[in-house]
Order: C-alpha cells, then structure tokens, then sequence
C-alpha cells in the first residue's frame, strides 16, 4: 500500500512539473537528492559500524547480558505469555537494548527475529497475539538513550551541537513508550472484559 502511495505522489509530482514547465527543477533536485543521499549513507554507514562494534564489545564484555538480566523482569511483566527461556525473549531483549543505543538498523533483524519467534509461539496464525501486539508497540516507540543516527545527521550536517538532542530525544521517547503500553494494556483490558 505505501508502495502505490509513493507511486501515485511521484505521479502527480511528474504531472504537475510537467504542467508548470518546471521538469528541468525536477530533474535537477532527483540528481542532487540521489547525490546526497549517497554521500549521506556512506557518512552514516561509519557511524553504524562503530556502535555495531561497540554493541559487540558489550556484547563479549559481558555487559548486554547483564543488562538483558537488569530489564527481564519488566520484560517479562509486559510479555507474560512468553516463557522464560524462549529464544523470543532473547531476541525481544536485544531489540531493545538496540533501540536504547539509537541503532535502530541493527534493531531491525532482531526485532524480525522476534516476531518470527512469537509467530511461532502462536501456534503459527496469521492473526497477532498479545505478545505480537505489545512487542510492536513498544518497538514503535521505544525509548533511546542515545540517538546514534540524529547525533551522525546532525554532525553531518555542520550542526554547532550535534548532542544537544539527547535529553529531548529521552524525554520524548520515555513519554511515547509509556504511552504505547498504556494504550496497549488497555484495549488488551478493554476486550478481556467483552471475552
């Protein structure tokens, strides 16, 4: 669906120069943007690879365990359907010490993983369990400590304070994970009591 939305939006954007007499403009600013966006990735690919790095450092340090270890019981409080040991909660762990570094891209395979794990815990259905439903809500709004991507964006962009983001970046993103789990526990409330 966003596929054909994309396609209709450059559509109209092609009539539309088209009508005007603009096309040149248009052609200019697919060249440029195509351009930057290169220039851009390549800039963000270095910032990746550090805190992918640095994530594994963690990782063989020890230090992701134990931080696994410091959020399972809130874990297991918004995920009570999953067992302890179930590969899910592992990958659902992850995911969010991912999303908490602001490495949202390295977030992405673990969070796939997770799904693919609850999907499996529900039996295989095509419909989503309460698990499903929370995971995604959370990992839609989850809270960062440090916004990885911004912070490369900003540098990238001569920004005089790059980092400036951070405390309005956690502030932010607190308020959105509390608010999904609000809103998640009660539509799950809301229909237990019509069940």
């Amino acid at each position: 669906m966003v596929n054909i939305i994309w396609v209709f939006l450059t559509v109209i954007g092609i009539i539309f120069a088209m009508v005007n007499g603009t096309m040149d403009q248009v052609n200019e600013a697919i060249f440029n943007g195509a351009a930057e966006a290169v220039t851009l990735c390549i800039g963000l690919i270095s910032v990746l690879v550090f805190w992918l790095g640095m994530m594994k450092i963690a990782e063989d340090a020890g230090l992701l365990q134990k931080l696994s270890l410091l959020f399972r019981p809130i874990v297991k409080k918004l995920f009570p359907d999953v067992p302890n040991e179930h590969p899910a909660m592992g990958y659902i762990l992850s995911n969010m010490m991912a999303n908490m570094f602001g490495l949202g891209n390295a977030a992405t395979p673990l969070g796939i993983k997770a799904m693919e794990e609850l999907k499996r815990l529900n039996g295989g259905l095509d419909v989503a369990s309460r698990s499903m439903i929370t995971f995604l809500a959370i990992n839609t709004s989850s809270i960062t400590l440090i916004p990885t991507m911004v912070i490369a964006i900003r540098m990238k962009y001569e920004s005089a304070s790059p980092t400036e983001i951070v405390g309005p970046t956690l502030i932010a993103s607190f308020c959105s994970a509390i608010g999904a789990i609000i809103i998640d526990r009660y539509f799950y409330y809301r229909r237990k009591k019509k069940a």
